[in-house]
């Protein structure tokens, strides 16, 4: 008899959560301004996600079943709440092996200011197309750029725009990343099609992207005072490590595991080691320094402590203190505390039908194919912000359009390169989302701050969008093809 008080969601039962999130969010930003990510916005998504239960608890299902659902929120962030952690302990292990630093000190003597966030995007693009792991390559890459910007005297945020806009650019276009593989599952097409498709408005978008990152830092150049800096940092980096190639082989095993496909937190964890005991030789008064004693013990502890709170150094000069005292698993928990509550609000939304209730509206008002693609594009950026994950922004889009591309004729590679271009590539545009939330922490730069610079991510959807308007490049298939599609 329970099951006869369950009643289906109605649209003012969808419109509740919504509005809630929009006063709790706008009021964390407008008491607290960028630090509401310090805390006030993940209290808020808490108290949206408990909104959304009573409003699911009104509709006749039992806590029990609200509760089953968060469990199973927790469980499909298990993987990223792990990668989040590892890639804070790989941050704390690498900046005392002194894999960070040497990138830093190799770095600022090879890139130039004046194209510097250029190369930051089309380092970090091939870097993700080699690996297929966006995070990975922002965590460890990026990182690094991002460390050698501030001695630069360039912008952290526009080169975390840069590293963002190339390492998505290569995540979508490479056969090893999870999520092109998930779309390409998702639609049924076949993986190198999608990603053949996908190029039709990725390398364009790069291409914009990268062109502007060039005017960004046309005729910029370094100052005498810059230049002193500079050299103060590199002496500053050579006087506490020994800067040496044999520092980046950490970073070479990751390359390599990565490309064998090994799982992203299994090998973030093996480079984070394997550097944690290279460091205690090629960086013996670091490590030393560090742990307040020497020998085995001394490095072990030096280890932990790095891998945990990650590593710290007073030197005095602001950009050297700034770039290694860093990371940690500690660091990560505000992020984590952030992806908990976004997803486990969105999970609620979903699993109860409070998505799908506002969604379908949308999909019988788009008349026209244009109309089509900016409504799929709405949806998938707007499950980025409503469900803080971009998993629910690929496969419900995905799942609930599908129906509507094959009985209008579009080919199902219309479908999964749009929701590509609309649910993967804008979920680090999203501070709560655990997109958004991991880039800000491992790059150190505020979302909202390196948001306006991640051309690539805002020239993609747009194209796609612009595409379904023109016509160009959307394929059609035949009526025996759409009624066959339909069936299945």
């Amino acid at each position: 008899m329970a099951n006869d008080r369950r009643r289906e969601p109605s649209l003012i039962d969808a419109l509740i959560p919504m509005a809630t999130l929009v006063v709790l969010i706008g009021g964390a930003l407008a008491l607290f301004g960028l630090d509401a990510l310090n805390g006030p916005i993940q209290v808020a998504l808490v108290l949206c996600a408990l909104v959304a239960a009573l409003v699911v608890l009104k509709n006749g299902h039992p806590w029990e079943d609200v509760q089953a659902s968060g469990q199973r929120a927790l469980s499909s962030i298990t993987s990223a709440m792990f990668i989040l952690l590892a890639v804070g302990a790989l941050i704390g292990v690498w900046n005392m092996s002194g894999t960070i630093p040497t990138l830093v000190y190799y770095g600022i003597q090879v890139l130039s200011p004046g194209w510097y966030y250029a190369a930051s995007a089309l380092i970090c693009g091939l870097i993700a197309m080699s690996i297929g792991s966006s995070w990975t390559t922002a965590g460890t890459i990026g990182v690094g750029l991002v460390g050698i910007a501030i001695m630069l005297g360039v912008s952290p945020a526009i080169t975390a725009g840069a590293v963002i806009s190339g390492a998505y650019l290569g995540d979508k276009l490479s056969p090893l990343s999870e999520t092109t593989v998930l779309t390409a599952q998702l639609v049924k097409v076949d993986l190198y099609q999608h990603i053949k498709r996908q190029a039709w408005t990725s390398v364009p978008a790069f291409v914009l992207g990268f062109v502007l990152f060039l005017l960004l830092g046309l005729g910029r150049g370094p100052s005498p005072a810059q230049e002193g800096e500079t050299a103060v940092d590199l002496k500053a980096l050579g006087d506490i490590f020994w800067i040496t190639p044999l520092n980046l082989l950490p970073l070479l095993l990751l390359v390599v595991l990565s490309i064998r496909k090994t799982p992203a937190t299994l090998a973030l964890v093996a480079s984070t080691l394997f550097a944690g005991l290279l460091g205690p030789f090629t960086q013996p008064a670091v490590v030393a320094d560090f742990a307040g004693q020497g020998g085995v013990l001394g490095g072990v502890k030096a280890v932990w402590q790095a891998m945990a709170t990650g590593f710290d150094k007073n030197t005095g000069i602001a950009d050297v203190d700034a770039l290694l005292s860093r990371g940690g698993m500690e660091s990560m928990l505000t992020t984590l505390w952030l992806i908990i509550g976004a997803v486990t609000f969105g999970t609620v939304l979903e699993e109860f039908g409070l998505i799908n209730r506002l969604i379908a509206p949308m999909v019988r008002s788009a008349r026209g194919t244009g109309r089509l693609f900016l409504t799929v594009f709405a949806s998938a950026f707007g499950l980025n912000v409503i469900a803080g994950d971009q998993y629910i922004a690929l496969v419900l889009p995905a799942r609930v359009y599908r129906a509507e591309f094959a009985r209008r004729g579009l080919a199902p590679a219309n479908l999964s390169r749009l929701t590509a271009d609309s649910g993967t590539v804008t979920s680090p545009l999203v501070p709560w989302n655990s997109c958004g939330a991991f880039m800000s922490a491992v790059l150190g730069v505020s979302t909202l701050a390196y948001l306006p610079f991640c051309f690539f991510n805002i020239f993609s959807p747009l194209l796609s969008v612009l595409y379904g308007f023109t016509g160009f490049r959307i394929e059609r298939v035949a009526a025996s093809e759409v009624t066959h599609e339909q069936h299945h």
